[in-house]
Order: structure tokens, then sequence, then C-alpha cells
């Protein structure tokens, strides 16, 4: 069954509640949030999804994401995403939010970012085929040379832009 998501407006405004397939189907936005996790290092967490997955599989995503729920905050869906896929109860600190024009749908993309400790990283593996941490210019390199899923692609770019101040560590 899919989960229920606020439809939403050109200005992030809920309008209605719509089933997510519904949302994705007849291009209605609505709200995903991102999390991307670096350790006391300052490395990122990388991680490919599964072969079998219906979205983007075998492609890299440099952002643990997931749907908004109807009702829920960004910031409570970043958490709830970060704890479900990769095992981490961590604070969420917001970074940026634009309207991403995605591969299969338009909504509202929220990034936030947390620091976590790499060995309390526990992947589900119906979530994460493989994971890894890589350096900023590791990163940068696999960017290049990896398929990453577009959307994530397109916040490493807007990321990039972000002062270097608003950048925790």
């Amino acid at each position: 069954m899919s989960e229920l998501v606020d439809h939403v407006d050109e200005h992030d405004r809920v309008i209605g509640v719509v089933h997510r397939h519904e949302a994705v189907a007849d291009g209605l936005l609505y709200r995903m949030s991102m999390v991307l996790c670096r350790d006391e290092t300052g490395r990122y967490l990388v991680h490919r999804r599964p072969e079998n997955n219906s979205r983007f599989p075998g492609e890299y995503s440099w952002l643990v994401a997931g749907a908004v729920e109807a009702g829920e905050s960004y910031e409570a869906a970043a958490r709830r995403e970060l704890h479900e896929e990769m095992g981490v109860r961590a604070p969420v600190r917001p970074l940026f939010t634009f309207l991403c024009r995605g591969e299969l749908s338009p909504y509202w993309f929220a990034v936030y970012e947390a620091t976590v400790d790499h060995e309390q990283v526990a992947p589900r593996a119906a979530e994460v085929a493989w994971h890894g941490w890589l350096s900023g210019t590791e990163l940068q390199q696999a960017m290049t040379d990896w398929n990453f899923v577009s959307d994530s692609r397109d916040a490493y770019g807007r990321y990039l832009r972000l002062p270097t101040d608003t950048k925790a560590l």
C-alpha cells in the first residue's frame, strides 16, 4: 500500500493529501526529506541502492532519502529515514530546500545534515546494497565516475554552492 503524503503547491503549502504513487503518477508536488551524513572526520556516507529496488536500482547516492508523510515535518522525516535506512539516531540540521523537478516526479526537496559515528551505521539490506565513507575529494571524483541518482547529483551541486561556514563538521 502506498504511503500518504501532503500534496503541496509551488510555494510548499499543503493543499491536500494523496497516496505517494498518485503524486508520482500524476506529477503532483509532494515533499521529500534527505540527510547527508558525515562522520567525525568529515567524510561523507555514500551508498548504493539494491539492484532489485523499484526506484533507481543499483545507483549511488550520498543522501539518505524518503518521502515526508502526511502531517509530518521535514525534520521528523529526515530523522525517521536516517533511522529506518541506516539504523542511526542522530540530530539533523537543515541546510536548504528547493523545488526539484525530479526524474520520477516533481517534489520539494529538503536537505539536512547529520554527524554520525561511522561505527554505528547499520544499513537495512532492503535499502542499501553497499555503503562507504568518502572524503570530499573522493566524493567529487565519484560524482564523475559513478552512476548517482540524478536528484542526488542536483542536490550535490547546490550543496557545493553553500557558504563553507554553513556546512557543519
